[in-house]
């Protein structure tokens, strides 16, 4: 029996999933069994091919996709290793689109299912066939069928087992191969051994098979009435369907083992050898129009100190050879300085990358991650479509040296080419600098490559909201500026009357001057002057929502002046302001917080101790066993509720935000962030 189905070309594979389940020490098992490295490396020694960066090691997880080439049985395969944490999601989005298929790495534990939700929710709505890869199978316990019935939560698309676990003395030991009608036992660090199934084990193989082929035969009647006439399907048969439906992403095929021992590596390698569809039905899907010449998308942008840019890309549609001139997006050309192979931290010229093959290019200045880049003239141009996450978690930033504020600048716009969640936010009000990102491990790490990799000294902080005031009363005030310094003087008389307005009316200034007594010329200097004064009102913050009326003045036909007059003004606000019963404001946001259901309550719980309003929750559209809170929140207690969130779902829970409304302060509260405002002024 021949289960060959190769040929599809050079084919890239992302494995993805949590933290904490096991991806780059798959991505070191895979390797190792197929003959491209010597010797295992170890992710808690620091001497695996990926997690090769200095902030990786330092964390013992991975922060930036790790790449790998490498044939097996005479196919090449790249494999996109992914960062685990959430925070880190970006990554992985960037990367999926032009992968041929993925894995989804889990542990085989049950209270971890909701971890697995944002992976495969985005597999499926983007129609990426993938696998289901339950590893540190040597650590279950329990039985498989109800993680299975778990693991389907999870997954809007069937679940398929294509293997079943051997038992012996409470430990899995081997496995059933559903598709080959084959046990093996497993032997660590070396391949699994063929054994004969009888007994018991034949009896589960049996029973097992049948749910395997019913759920294939969901998709394909030729077998279903094979299987109502208790026809025996032939393999050929059982391995075609199993190839269609995972390409046509009807089925998840789920297999077990364990990266650390080297258990069920190569199985899962001759699946993704055998099964996982090429780059052509992944151009299909991306609706991608190939001309002549080859066709780049990109996958990911790395910058280095000493290499200088490269930019991840998959070919499609022809070979890419070593200085080939590519038209971009934008209509200008670029020239591939260079195309290589990588395998974590080797980096290896080559000549050309044919169709199919993931490679490194050298200099593509301009170039972002998502374009699509081609030999051909003439061909539609457009960038790939990635999910945008919004920030979540914010810092606020400043160099030591004022000097090297440009250096800082430049080394985030480079932070951001390689990760395009990581934004830097100028706010000119507070002449604050914002790092905004996905938690706090993420600008921990953003911060790390900044002082590591571009020399620079950085301060932190919380970053500021910025509060204004208002007023609740109004009053009337005269401001008189005069002075006489020897030749002309200066002198300035005003009237104005201030006055509450509703709340998101901004600034009114009226003037109801008669008989001249404020001269036209002087009326847009009164205005000038209320309007500096605004900057900082009684309480320290820009007043807002407020009304000024010139009503009446004085003027000296000589010593009058644009400066004098500007100068009066600002006299009769701050005498009159005090008196306006001045109140504090704080931003007031809204607020959607996807969470699991069953996190739910406790969210409620969370938004009310940080002074929010409830508005109600509702199903998450599209997300099966998830919900949506909608609440109003001070923007002052969002600055670490991502890490609440996280905490009670896992680390899954995100939310959106948008400006609502200015709401009044008042109380302790209030008073201390005056306080504080003005210890720090």
């Amino acid at each position: 029996m021949s289960t060959k189905n190769g040929g599809n070309g050079p084919r890239t594979v992302a494995l993805v999933g949590p933290y904490g389940a096991g991806k780059t020490s798959l991505l070191e098992a895979m390797l190792y069994a197929a003959g491209a490295i010597g010797r295992k490396g170890s992710v808690t020694a620091g001497s695996s091919v990926g997690d090769f960066g200095s902030e990786a090691r330092s964390r013992q997880m991975s922060v930036d996709v790790n790449c790998a080439t490498f044939d097996y049985l005479g196919e090449r395969f790249t494999l996109l290793d992914c960062p685990g944490s959430i925070e880190l999601l970006a990554d992985t989005l960037g990367v999926l689109t032009g992968v041929d298929a993925a894995v989804v790495v889990c542990e085989p534990h049950a209270e971890k299912l909701m971890m697995l939700k944002p992976y495969l929710k985005r597999l499926e709505e983007q129609g990426i066939p993938h696998f289901l890869f339950v590893n540190k199978i040597d650590k279950a316990s329990g039985s498989l069928r109800e993680l299975l019935a778990f693991l389907q939560e999870a997954s809007d698309k069937p679940l398929l087992f294509r293997q079943i676990p051997i038992w012996e003395g409470g430990a899995v030991v081997g496995f059933v191969d559903l598709a080959l009608e084959r046990a093996y036992v497993y032997h660590q660090h070396e391949p699994s051994e063929a054994i004969s199934m009888d007994g018991e084990i034949k009896a589960r193989e049996v029973e097992a098979r049948f749910a395997m082929l019913e759920k294939l035969a969901d998709f394909d009647e030729h077998l279903m009435e094979e299987l109502l006439s208790d026809m025996t399907p032939q393999p050929s048969e059982v391995f075609a369907d199993l190839t269609k439906e995972l390409g046509n992403g009807d089925l998840v095929p789920v297999l077990i083992g364990s990266a650390e021992n080297d258990n069920g590596i190569r199985r899962l390698l001759k699946a993704l050898r055998h099964e996982t569809p090429g780059a052509e039905k992944t151009a299909a899907r991306l609706g991608l129009q190939l001309g002549r010449g080859a066709a780049v998308q990109i996958l990911k942008t790395y910058h280095s100190t000493l290499g200088g840019k490269m930019s991840l890309g998959r070919i499609f549609g022809g070979p890419l050879k070593d200085g080939a001139v590519l038209h971009t997006p934008t209509g200008s050309d670029v020239r591939a300085g260079g195309v290589f192979s990588l395998r974590g931290a080797e980096v290896s010229k080559i000549s050309e990358a044919s169709a199919g093959e993931c490679v490194g290019l050298g200099r593509l200045d301009g170039v972002l991650t998502g374009d699509l880049l081609t030999e051909a003239k003439g061909v539609p141009l457009s960038k790939i479509e990635i999910e945008h996450l919004p920030p979540v978690y914010r810092l606020g930033i400043e160099v030591a040296d004022r000097k090297d504020e440009v250096k800082l600048t430049a080394a985030i716009a480079k932070l951001h080419e390689e990760d395009p969640s990581l934004i830097l936010e100028q706010n000119p009000e507070l002449n604050e600098m914002t790092l905004c990102g996905q938690g706090d491990i993420h600008l921990k790490v953003a911060t790390e490559k900044l002082v590591g990799k571009y020399g620079l000294k950085l301060n932190t902080h919380p970053p500021r909201v910025p509060y204004k005031e208002t007023i609740r009363n109004a009053t009337t005030k005269r401001g008189r500026y005069k002075r006489q310094t020897g030749g002309h003087g200066q002198f300035g008389d005003v009237v104005l009357k201030i006055e509450p307005l509703t709340r998101g009316s901004g600034f009114v200034f009226t003037d109801r001057i008669t008989g001249g007594v404020v001269p036209k010329q002087w009326i847009p200097s009164v205005e000038r002057g209320v309007t500096e004064y605004l900057k900082c009102g009684p309480l320290g913050f820009p007043i807002v929502d407020i009304s000024v009326t010139l009503s009446d003045g004085s003027y000296h036909s000589v010593d009058s002046s644009d400066a004098a007059f500007q100068s009066a003004a600002r006299i009769a606000m701050q005498e009159g302001m005090p008196e306006c019963n001045p109140v504090l404001l704080e931003p007031i946001m809204h607020v959607q917080i996807h969470v699991p259901s069953e996190a739910t309550a406790k969210v409620n719980g969370v938004v009310s101790s940080r002074r929010g309003q409830l508005l109600g929750y509702d199903v998450r559209p599209g997300w099966r066993g998830w919900d949506t809170v909608l609440a109003q929140m001070p923007m002052a207690e969002l600055t670490d509720l991502i890490i609440d969130l996280r905490s009670l779902t896992q680390g899954v829970g995100s939310f959106e935000v948008e400006f609502d409304h200015l709401g009044e302060l008042s109380g302790k509260l209030a008073e201390q962030v005056v306080a504080q405002h003005r210890k720090a002024a």
